[in-house]
């Protein structure tokens, strides 16, 4: 009889206990915060519209903000700080409504090759880059274009050719050293480039041989002799620290054409000659004009805002409102 009241009352005792667990658990389940999803924010329209030709030919009627966005996520990555986006989504902007057509694209406005006009991406690809960071990084180049809405770089009132490359060895071209024709706002400035940047510095090697055909195919004119070490002089730098000109076979090419010729990273190179092989060590990637985007990342991580990175990058320009008269060109 003792044991059955016994093994009553451990009964009893096991239900009261779970009992209070269950309870305990309910009441600590209530007292947790719900896990909000982050949901994906809706791009506003600009009210103006582009003619965008892709890369089939075909052309799109699309928002501004829409090409916009395309422009951001495929030009910079999004992992950059917001005020670094906000600085690209500024300089899309004005590079998107003072370019306008050309016979490359004569029936649009612009077009998504990076080669004519500038980079551009569909959300939906983008996002599938992205993976686990989609909804985080569409928010985050949704406002840097909302955020940003018609602003545009002026300089003496008119719309700046916003131009801008990858990262800068130190400092930006002027622009008369790289294209020839000199450009109040495209001087030559300071770039803080910061740490990380992707393969910043870099290296291309070629036998004489390879050396020889490369430039002798761009510059029929160029005469090699027997000693290769003596097929390269006078090499001349810009202010900004990229090779000006160089000297090769007796003719005398730009740094850009060298860069060209070669499938260089950039102009910012060195060259040697060792033991039958000529050495391109490359600095930085892109023309360095304008906007350096890994140093206004650098930037941004140091405090600056958007306006005061435009403003290091572009010497003497405004960043404000855009004028009525420049979306007229944009529209169809």
């Amino acid at each position: 009889m003792k044991k059955i009241i016994g093994v009553a009352i451990l009964a009893a005792a096991a239900v009261f206990v779970l009992a209070a667990l269950i309870h305990q658990g309910q009441k600590q389940e209530s007292q947790d915060p719900q896990v909000e999803t982050q949901q994906e924010v809706a791009l506003p329209d600009s009210g103006h519209t582009l003619k965008i030709q892709g890369s089939d030919g075909q052309i799109t009627q699309m928002d501004l903000n829409q090409y916009l966005w395309g422009v951001v996520a495929a030009e910079m990555p999004a992992s950059f700080h917001e005020e670094a986006l906000k600085a690209q989504a500024v300089a899309a902007r004005t590079y998107a409504l003072h370019r306008g057509k050309t016979n490359n694209h004569p029936d649009a406005d612009l077009c998504t090759d990076y080669r004519c006009c500038q980079a551009w991406i569909a959300k939906d690809q983008a996002q599938s880059n992205w993976g686990d960071k989609a909804i985080e990084y569409t928010n985050k180049i949704t406002a840097a274009v909302a955020d940003t809405a018609n602003q545009v770089i002026l300089y003496d009132g008119q719309l700046i050719d916003a131009v801008f490359h990858s990262s800068s060895a130190s400092a930006t071209q002027d622009a008369v050293e790289v294209w020839g024709n000199s450009v109040p706002y495209l001087q030559s400035v300071t770039s803080p480039e910061g740490d990380g940047v992707p393969d910043y510095e870099s290296q291309v090697t070629f036998s004489s041989q390879e050396f020889k055909d490369k430039f002798s195919a761009a510059q029929p004119d160029a005469v090699f002799g027997d000693d290769p070490a003596a097929w390269v002089t006078d090499t001349q730098r810009t202010a900004g620290g990229s090779v000006h000109s160089v000297t090769i076979g007796g003719v005398t090419v730009t740094g850009a054409q060298a860069r060209t010729i070669f499938g260089l990273r950039s102009a910012t190179f060195t060259l040697t000659y060792a033991d039958g092989t000529f050495t391109f060590s490359v600095t930085g990637f892109g023309h360095g004009v304008g906007m350096s985007q890994y140093g206004a990342d650098a930037m941004a991580e140091e405090g600056k805002t958007y306006s005061e990175i435009l403003q290091h990058y572009y010497t003497g320009v405004t960043v404000e409102e855009c004028p009525a008269e420049f979306f007229k060109e944009a529209t169809p």
